[in-house]
């Protein structure tokens, strides 16, 4: 077997068989297949695509190409959620203690942002001493001791996907169903899961831009979840505009807070009820979608979420004292406000300029060695299908440099979109594959 026959025969829209794929997945992580024959074979898979099984094998063995976390102590509904990536997007900080506080284990490895999307890591490490960097052990122990862990990905989790995701960046082949879904799916494998729910993100914030495309890759998913026999739930939700008010480190951790307070906006609800309701679910603790929902508002209400929260900062070394007064939380120098030219509805909201906006004003980064600013970002106070009169305060920009700010304020009025017409409130759940 040697890679130029796999890439010709993928290059003649042949089929890859199990063997071919694990060859060539074994052989570039062990750095022997170069990054130009890689590159070759990834062009062929991205114009010629690949079937559920071929998706699946890949999928699989890079799952299998470095370390693979057993949680099998935990059960066999061990549950992860991941999602395709936002803005604003602060469901993983809400959602866990929420999940650990209803007796289901919580062992989740997060990211860190990259361009317009935010990092839940990077959130969790606006509170001091937050510790996402602590061992394997330390990870484990936490989940058996208080029933949650949320950490970094330190662990030699699928480095083939690594090594393929750099690759199809530079040479424009990142916009494959086939490649996106094993990629997503070998992670969430290798990180333990037996069950997996997806929050498959899709509008102008999200790395799928429509609709058609976000179902297609559900469906991509779910069928490489049966074929490894990896029970996935995707919901498909609307990212035309930013999730919920706030959009940078420190603020989305506020706003998190906030809803594990029971202040939460409307969206967010939507979110965090319909991804919890399919976890617990999964988990096996309740089949009934509705009474699930109902078990979320109830600890949501009681308390008990809010207190699994401040469990986990606790156990991971942050200052608790942040959790329990947001007003402790580092503050942007400038606090300025974009405020209406005209009055009407805004009838559109584009996520990935926001996103942007957020970035340059210093909570973004554009590599993974950028240093970011907790306390800047952007916070909502109108959004599609609010009504705006002149005058109204739109939005707020947080900024540590002055004449930055004020140039990123005139930028975000004109992603602002106000007509005359009332606009409906859209819906934030797409669908459920």
């Amino acid at each position: 077997m040697n890679i130029l026959d796999i890439i010709a025969k993928k290059r003649d829209k042949k089929v890859l068989s199990k063997e071919e794929i694990d060859f060539f997945i074994k052989e570039y992580t062990n750095g022997i297949v170069t990054d130009y024959q890689a590159a070759a074979l990834v062009m062929a898979i991205f114009i010629n695509g690949m079937n559920n099984e071929e998706i699946t094998d890949l999928t699989l063995a890079m799952a299998h190409s470095g370390d693979v976390l057993d949680l099998s102590k935990f059960g066999e509904n061990v549950v992860d959620k991941h999602s395709t990536g936002g803005v604003g997007d602060k469901v993983t900080l809400i959602i866990t203690p929420i999940i650990a506080s209803l007796g289901i284990p919580v062992a989740k490895m997060s990211g860190r942002g990259l361009g317009f999307t935010g990092g839940t890591v990077d959130k969790l490490e606006s509170i001091p001493g937050y510790n996402t960097g602590i061992s394997i052990d330390e990870f484990i122990k936490n989940v058996e001791e208080i029933g949650i862990s949320v950490m970094g990905q330190t662990l030699n989790l699928a480095p083939a996907d690594k090594k393929l995701y750099a690759l199809r960046d530079t040479i424009s082949a990142v916009e494959s169903i086939p490649l996106i879904a094993s990629s997503i799916m070998s992670k969430k494998i290798a990180a333990g899961a037996n069950k997996i729910v997806l929050d498959v993100t899709c509008g102008k914030g999200a790395f799928m831009k429509t609709k058609e495309d976000a179902i297609l890759l559900s469906k991509t998913m779910s069928a490489i979840g049966k074929l490894a026999k990896k029970e996935t739930v995707c919901v498909i939700t609307n990212m035309d505009e930013p999730l919920g008010y706030a959009v940078g480190n420190s603020l989305e951790m506020i706003e998190a807070i906030e809803c594990l307070q029971n202040k939460m906006e409307p969206d967010v609800k939507e979110v965090i009820l319909e991804i919890g309701a399919y976890i617990i679910k999964l988990a096996d603790k309740g089949n009934n979608l509705e009474q699930n929902k109902k078990m979320i508002l109830e600890n949501i209400e009681n308390g008990k979420a809010y207190s699994k929260f401040i469990q986990l900062i606790e156990r991971q070394g942050g200052d608790i004292e942040y959790v329990k007064d947001l007003d402790k939380f580092e503050k942007a120098e400038y606090i300025l406000p974009v405020i209406s030219e005209k009055d009407g509805y805004i009838k559109s909201l584009n996520a990935e300029r926001v996103g942007r906006i957020s970035g340059e004003l210093g909570a973004g980064r554009i590599r993974k060695e950028d240093k970011i600013d907790m306390a800047v970002g952007i916070v909502l106070k109108k959004k599609t299908g609010d009504y705006a009169k002149q005058g109204d305060i739109l939005a707020y920009i947080h900024a540590n440099n002055k004449n930055l700010g004020n140039e990123k304020v005139k930028d975000l009025l004109s992603v602002y979109e106000i007509v005359y017409e009332k606009v409906e409130k859209p819906n934030h759940i797409i669908g459920i594959i």
